[in-house]
């Protein structure tokens, strides 16, 4: 797609009108900024960045981006692991200004336009000691990691964010704007937990809330140790569902409360939240604590969307990523991790570990698009490089994943990168896949929602 294709086509003439100075391009002192993505490096620069304020609106540029054949990605927080959410010389929909968020406190229900940000809808529903459970970070989009799963701090105890979906509004490929829940277009429903951004734009989705105040959490910290590594992992698997851990073989930051003589070098860290009754918080966390002498520990009670409120990642870092699932790891597993966290090519190398299990597991295995329910860990390897001239750690990481058994058994669709050669086909068993696909070929049988890891029409 080149300029003069945009120009000849019905967005020239009739988007405009649409959106006004909200249809962005290179001229526009905003553009840069706009185009960027967090984890990327994205050479792929759109011609045109379209920025509609509501569900009409989106409707219209869907409808003109297919009348007039202009390849599009949609983008959210543009917060990914892979370049699917920008097109070179095509059309950026960038959802970011649907973000309205409507709470009901007494009925336990949120509602977020399709451009909020999770930190922003967890600020407001911490304001009522309500959240829901959105990863991990305050900046990533929540549409988009709701339609890939949602794996965050409360997800042992409230289940997945797709767990807590109650409905989405979305625009379809053929421009309709239809309401799937339980109870309408339920296939539609099924597929967009877990299915991605095959299937349309969403512009609003409804969400559970769950009384969230105060909860005891943070970051703690330990020497490099394949005992304590292994330990923290076991203790949070042995934890109630009240207890989240996320535990990272890493480089240490030079962080001022980490002490001079780590910086640089391999460390156990872990990223904690017990979400339960604050006089339990001390007998829960004992075992972690003891796995080791903590070198930091920053836990803490506090307000949950405090978990939240670091910065953004900068735009523009290079990443490479491989995810997949375990059910246990021994320390022989954590020594291999730590030592290759000390061959790292890139600052921003870790080996990360999930725990999963409790109320992620008592769901139904068929009853979402999202698939790997039954395990007990996931498992991700992440080289970032905010250095255009650097390393950019894909060797590192891919070699990493290997030798750690990463990459087999399946993979979390959020967390596949632009190099996997076919991500769907690794983030869904045969029997989602070919159901995700009939769904498909129902919704978007031209398959004009392919910027993503895409999933083709059955028949």
């Amino acid at each position: 797609m080149t300029r003069s294709d945009i120009a000849a086509s019905p967005l020239t003439d009739r988007l405009p009108a649409v959106l006004g100075d909200r249809l962005i391009t290179a001229a526009h002192e905003e553009f840069a900024p706009l185009a960027a993505t967090t984890f990327t490096g994205d050479d792929r620069t759109p011609e045109v960045i379209a920025r509609p304020r509501n569900a009409a609106e989106t409707a219209e540029v869907v409808r003109l981006a297919a009348e007039g054949a202009i390849p599009f990605a949609v983008r959210g927080g543009g917060h990914a692991y892979h370049r699917r959410s920008s097109v070179a010389g095509g059309l950026v929909l960038d959802t970011r200004l649907l973000d309205g968020i409507d709470l009901d406190p007494d009925a336990r229900i949120g509602r977020a336009g399709g451009g909020v940000l999770a930190g922003a809808y967890t600020t407001a529903a911490g304001a009522f000691g309500l959240a829901t459970g959105f990863g991990d970070t305050g900046s990533v989009g929540v549409a988009g990691l709701t339609l890939g799963g949602g794996i965050g701090h409360l997800s042992r105890r409230d289940g997945l964010a797709i767990d807590n979906l109650l409905a989405a509004e979305l625009v379809l490929a053929d421009g309709r704007v239809v309401r799937a829940s339980a109870d309408e277009h339920d296939d539609l429903f099924w597929a967009l937990r877990g299915g991605g951004g095959n299937f349309g734009v969403v512009t609003a989705l409804e969400f559970r809330l769950h009384p969230t105040a105060t909860i005891v959490g943070g970051f703690l910290a330990f020497e490099s140790s394949p005992d304590v590594l292994a330990a923290l992992v076991r203790a949070g698997q042995e934890a109630p569902d009240t207890l989240s851990v996320m535990v990272n073989a890493m480089l240490a930051p030079p962080a001022p409360f980490l002490p001079v003589e780590v910086h640089g070098r391999p460390i156990v860290a872990a990223l904690v939240c017990f979400s339960g009754a604050p006089e339990d918080a001390d007998a829960v966390l004992a075992p972690l604590r003891a796995a080791g002498t903590p070198i930091a520990d920053l836990v803490r009670p506090q307000a949950y969307p405090e978990l939240f409120a670091g910065p953004p990642a900068p735009s523009g870092l290079r990443a490479s990523i491989r995810t997949g699932f375990r059910d246990e790891l021994d320390p022989a597993w954590a020594a291999a991790a730590l030592d290759a966290i000390g061959t790292a090519a890139t600052p921003g190398a870790i080996v990360n570990v999930r725990v999963m299990g409790g109320a992620i597991g008592r769901v139904d295995a068929d009853a979402t698009a999202f698939a790997h329910r039954d395990r007990g860990l996931m498992v991700t390897v992440v080289g970032s490089q905010p250095d255009p001239n650097g390393a950019d750690g894909r060797e590192w990481v891919d070699a990493t994943a290997g030798r750690l058994g990463v990459a087999t058994g399946g993979s979390y669709v959020n967390f596949i990168g632009d190099d996997d050669p076919d991500g769907a086909a690794a983030a869904y068993p045969e029997a989602t896949l070919q159901r995700l696909a009939e769904v498909k070929r129902r919704y978007d049988p031209e398959n004009l929602f392919r910027s993503n890891h895409n999933i083709a029409p059955q028949g």
